[in-house]
């Protein structure tokens, strides 16, 4: 049996009536388009797979052999993923999810929700998520270091800030050559003790963080003001660095180790797993730029035993089927395979993650309903790859391990 009901009730003229008079709207509707020459405007689709799943935990099952919307680009892919496993919403309710990143030992993942000004916390034992800090100086990406201390990376602040083991808070770095920074984006830890993180100009939003002072290359005309709901006495400074990318030595100081006529608009920052590559990802333009800004694409650069990244070349453009999936954040796996953030814009079914090898060949995609921004590896064995969606946080299981801390 199909389990199906079939009903023999007969429309009641209420009914019939309804849906005449329903008709009649869509045909008066479609007429009075016609009249005037315009045409309708065609709605973006909604979803991904069809018919619409749903993703979150109450969902029906949708795997049985592998998830739909993890796609095998090449065979080599097949051996990175889960097969019984599924993508799962694990938590809604953000206005713009970024930098996760997993605390090993307190078996936790944090995020960033930039414009709620919080970072929020998910708990692997029972699946609890609640806020983990507010104010969070609207931070963005997050990483722990290789003494498990927290790193965030923060807009309001302009700065690079280490949560200590015992509670206390330390500033990285908040100038280069006293000249205040953009806002720090993304960052990552080297096992010699230095930082390494980008500073694009995109915290100069009102919506993630504040615009400059008056004047300032990202307000211009002075008209918006960036004090508005920050607490007395906060100034906001003039942008006045190119968006170059910074290494943070153990001793304090900081160093440009990429700079903005290399790699515009830096974002996203990686190492390989033996720390002889350095990826960065260039984005668009920003708020007060005045050079053309990023093209949305990859590079790649060697790096020797003097901390100097050479050789640069481009590792990819991120052009899939002829669709920008324009890059954000990234994270390696222990082959050294690249799991790149997607996003797509309305090109739907092209928004989630891209993976792809040293080479920089594409192996396979996974698709989301949300545009993906950033991604990290994590769970007690770092086989499970945690995606931060617009407004969601979003897992699956993979068949490999996330390389590095955090």
């Amino acid at each position: 049996m199909s389990g199906k009901h079939e009903s023999n009730e007969v429309p009641s003229r209420r009914m019939l009536l309804t849906g005449m008079a329903a008709g009649a709207i869509a045909v008066g509707s479609r007429a009075a388009f016609a009249q005037s020459g315009a045409q309708p405007k065609p709605m973006p689709p909604s979803t991904v797979t069809d018919p619409p799943r749903d993703f979150s935990p109450n969902g029906a099952p949708t795997t049985y052999f592998t998830d739909p919307d993890v796609l095998t680009i090449d065979p080599a892919f097949d051996g990175l993923i889960q097969a019984n496993t599924s993508i799962t919403r694990l938590w809604t309710g953000a206005l713009w999810c970024e930098g996760p990143a997993w605390n090993a030992q307190g078996r936790f993942l944090i995020w960033s929700d930039i414009p709620n000004n919080r970072q929020m916390r998910w708990m692997e034992d029972d699946g609890h998520v609640s806020v983990f800090r507010s104010p969070s100086n609207y931070s963005n990406g997050n990483t722990f270091d290789f003494q498990g201390r927290e790193i965030s990376c923060e807009h309001l602040t302009r700065r690079v800030t280490r949560y200590e083991l015992d509670g206390s808070a330390t500033v990285l770095a908040d100038n280069f050559e006293g000249k205040r920074l953009n806002s720090p984006n993304d960052v990552v830890p080297h096992p010699d003790g230095s930082v390494w993180f980008t500073d694009p100009p995109y915290g100069g939003q009102l919506y993630e963080g504040e615009p400059d002072a008056a004047g300032g290359p990202g307000n211009g005309s002075g008209r918006l003001n960036p004090r508005l709901g920050q607490p007395a006495g906060f100034t906001s400074p003039k942008r006045e660095l190119p968006t170059n990318c910074y290494r943070v030595d153990p001793s304090g100081r900081v160093d440009v180790v990429v700079t903005e006529a290399q790699v515009p608009d830096p974002n996203g920052i990686l190492f390989s797993p033996d720390y002889k590559r350095l990826y960065v990802i260039s984005t668009g333009k920003g708020p007060g730029d005045t050079g053309p800004g990023g093209k949305g694409d990859i590079h790649v650069f060697d790096v020797g035993s003097d901390n100097k990244p050479s050789n640069q070349r481009l590792f990819s453009d991120c052009m899939v089927d002829g669709i920008k999936c324009g890059p954000d954040g990234m994270r390696c796996d222990v082959e050294g395979n690249l799991w790149v953030s997607s996003n797509a814009g309305r090109n739907v079914g092209y928004n989630g993650v891209t993976v792809w090898n040293p080479a920089g060949k594409l192996l396979g995609r996974i698709r989301t309903p949300e545009v993906v921004a950033n991604v990290c590896f994590g769970g007690p064995k770092r086989n499970r790859l945690f995606m931060a969606g617009s407004q969601s946080l979003y897992a699956v299981y993979v068949g490999t391990q996330g390389a590095s801390p955090g």
